[in-house]
C-alpha cells in the first residue's frame, strides 16, 4: 500500500497547501536574496545580519533553493504540495534542533544565531501545519476528502443516506392513491 493511493486527487484544501507553500516560499526567498544582495562571504561566521538573523552565502543558498522548491510545490499544487510541506517542515525542525546543538561551535557553519533558531521552529512549524491542515486529525469531519477516502463504505452509506433524504425532500408528502381515499358511508 502505497501513500499516495490513499490521498484524495482533488479536493478544496488544495488552495491551502498552495497558499502555504507560496507564503513560506516568499518569505526564504527574500531572506536568501538579501543575503546575496549583501555580498556575504560563503561560510563566514562573522555575524553578518540580515532581517535580525545573522546569515552568510551558504544560508542564503539553502534559503532560495528551499523557497524555490517550495514554490515549485504551490504550482504543482494538490497531494504533492502537501506532501512536500510536511517534508520541509519536518527538515526545518530538524535544522533547529541542530543548530541549537551547534549554537556557538565551530560546527555551526551555517552562521546560525538564537534568532535563527527560533526562526527555523516557527517557520518549520508554519510550513508542517500547512501541509497537514486538514489531513492529520483523529475527528476528520465526514465530508473531508480524506475520511472518504479512509472509509469508503461509510462514505457511500452517507452519499446514500443523503441521496435519499434529497429525493424525498424535493418529492414533497406522499400523495394519496385512490384506494387510500376514504369512500362516502364507509369507515376505516
Amino acid at each position: 500500500m502505497k501513500l499516495q493511493d490513499e490521498l484524495p486527487v482533488d479536493h478544496h484544501l488544495a488552495l491551502v497547501y498552495r497558499i502555504g507553500a507560496a507564503l513560506c516560499a516568499l518569505i526564504l526567498l527574500a531572506f536568501g536574496c538579501l543575503g546575496f544582495a549583501d555580498a556575504l562571504s560563503p561560510f563566514s561566521t562573522s555575524e553578518d545580519t540580515i532581517a535580525g538573523m545573522t546569515s552568510n552565502t551558504a544560508l542564503s543558498c539553502i534559503s532560495v533553493v528551499v523557497g524555490l522548491t517550495l514554490l515549485g510545490g504551490a504550482v504543482v499544487g494538490g497531494n504533492f504540495a502537501s506532501t512536500l510541506n510536511m517534508i520541509v517542515g519536518t527538515l526545518f525542525l530538524l535544522s533547529g534542533f541542530w543548530h541549537l546543538f551547534v549554537l556557538d561551535r565551530p560546527a555551526n557553519f551555517l552562521d546560525f544565531g538564537m534568532t535563527n533558531v527560533v526562526f527555523s521552529f516557527v517557520m518549520g512549524l508554519v510550513i508542517l501545519t500547512f501541509g497537514m491542515y486538514g489531513r492529520v486529525s483523529s475527528k476528520l469531519s465526514h465530508d473531508n476528502p480524506y475520511w472518504r477516502r479512509r472509509h469508503p463504505g461509510a462514505a457511500a452509506g452517507e452519499e446514500a443516506d443523503l441521496k435519499r433524504r434529497t429525493t424525498a425532500a424535493t418529492a414533497g408528502p406522499p400523495r394519496e392513491t385512490a384506494s387510500q381515499r376514504p369512500r362516502p358511508g364507509l369507515r376505516r
